[in-house]
């Protein structure tokens, strides 16, 4: 029975890191270990922790600093667009071309307004794809960032106590790192708005490809390992084709709008502060085609400028008056913005699917994880690891109404003590049964 000692030992380690730790303010996600986005995006041995600093020479260095060429993007991305083709996924509707204003046209017997093309450049609508928020709600989302009015919007969003979605551009991540960071910081959700902003329907299959999945890419290395659910594409400019390469390569679902209100044509006197306002108190005040909050709003926002910004946070008191349920547009349609990801959905309370660690148990319990966990999940934080698979991220906790809040000090105090309690029970048993068996 001596002899049983060291196996009695292992069972003790494994409940004390099987303990689940809720750890206040932190928000954790875990994913299958077969999950087909891992073909496309491979985890580093310590995902979350180890990548090169954002920012940095070397980090820098991993991307095109400009359109990307198709040739010299990963084999896999090749090899899961050829495969799609093959299984006749992709539609064979040819490249638009681009007239004298730079508008996609089509060729002959293609109509971007029929049902093999549909364009949404035409006003087609794909019924699959997301164009309308829930009714009485309005999809907080911003493009084209990280830009020159991202620290205003940040700094608004965290006042107010708001997230948004932020549809972000590749070579803007790559220029303005800083700025990509503090919207992580700020808890705002990661979309892809491709690497250099073109007419989509312009691209050959290859192109499209390059500029979604390095927009994944720096997202993914510069995120802890986030992998976007959610793309816009460029000027709201795809089809059935483009649509299906970003859902059958990629997995992601497109994410349009319903309003615009030309914002980012302040720059070039397209519009003005005054006539944005105009429509803005339009739509808010129920003034609708529909004269309802049905459906919801997605409007076309830009977090270019400070002006854009601003436009914003005029009408923002205007959304909460008129009882309008604000919240980050990912987050409208689905539990998370992340594609390796099951999401906290509304609750307050992170809960794990396996194991919590805090950052001290990490070391002495990864082992365990990779050795002696039976489950199909991979869960480990962001602390220091040999085997980390998952991701713990600090960011915030979100409350039934949309809003953020941290975890308050009772439910940490009462979290860490029942992590304490399973411990010492744990450890009781060990020691119980070690006595006994000596």
């Amino acid at each position: 029975m001596f002899r049983s000692l060291p196996l009695l030992l292992v069972f003790a380690s494994v409940a004390l890191s099987h303990s689940p730790v809720h750890l206040p303010g932190r928000r954790t996600w875990y994913h299958a270990r077969d999950h087909p986005v891992q073909k496309l995006f491979k985890r580093v041995p310590t995902d979350g922790s180890d990548y090169p600093e954002v920012g940095s020479s070397t980090w820098s260095a991993a991307y095109p600093a400009s359109t990307p060429d198709p040739e010299q993007m990963p084999q896999a991305w090749k090899d899961a667009l050829a495969a799609a083709v093959a299984a006749g996924k992709i539609p064979d509707i040819p490249p638009s071309q681009p007239d004298a204003d730079g508008f996609p046209t089509y060729p002959n017997g293609f109509d971007p307004e029929g049902p093999v093309v549909c364009s949404a450049t035409y006003k087609c609508r794909n019924p699959a794809d997301i164009w309308d928020a829930p009714d009485g709600s309005i999809g907080v989302g911003f493009d084209d960032g990280p830009e020159a009015g991202t620290p205003k919007l940040l700094q608004f969003l965290s006042e107010q106590q708001e997230t948004a979605t932020h549809f972000l551009i590749g070579v803007n991540i790559l220029n303005n790192p800083q700025e990509f960071l503090a919207i992580l910081e700020q808890g705002g959700d990661l979309a892809v708005h491709t690497w250099t902003h073109p007419y989509m329907t312009t691209q050959t299959n290859e192109q499209v490809v390059a500029q979604l999945g390095w927009t994944m890419e720096i997202i993914r290395n510069s995120s802890g390992g986030r992998i976007p659910k959610f793309w816009r594409p460029a000027y709201g400019d795809y089809d059935n084709r483009v649509r299906a390469i970003a859902t059958e390569v990629f997995g992601m679902d497109v994410i349009l709008w319903n309003y615009d209100t030309d914002d980012w044509s302040m720059a070039t006197n397209g519009t003005t502060m005054e006539a944005i306002s105009t429509s803005m108190n339009q739509w808010l005040t129920g003034t609708t085609p529909t004269g309802s909050q049905k459906p919801g709003l997605i409007i076309l926002e830009h977090e270019l400028t400070d002006n854009t910004v601003q436009a914003f946070m005029d009408a923002f008191p205007l959304m909460k008056s008129n009882g309008w349920n604000t919240k980050s547009m990912a987050l409208l349609v689905a539990d998370s913005a992340y594609q390796n990801s099951d999401g906290t959905g509304d609750s307050s309370t992170v809960t794990s699917a396996g194991i919590l660690l805090s950052p001290d148990a990490s070391a002495g319990s990864n082992a365990s994880n990779g050795t002696g966990s039976t489950d199909d999940t991979d869960t480990t934080s962001d602390s220091d690891s040999d085997d980390a698979t998952a991701y713990t991220t600090v960011s915030r906790t979100r409350t039934s109404s949309g809003s953020t809040a941290t975890g308050s000090a009772q439910n940490a105090a009462a979290n860490s003590a029942a992590g304490r309690g399973l411990n010492t029970l744990a450890l009781t048993i060990m020691l119980v049964f070690s006595t006994i068996l000596v």
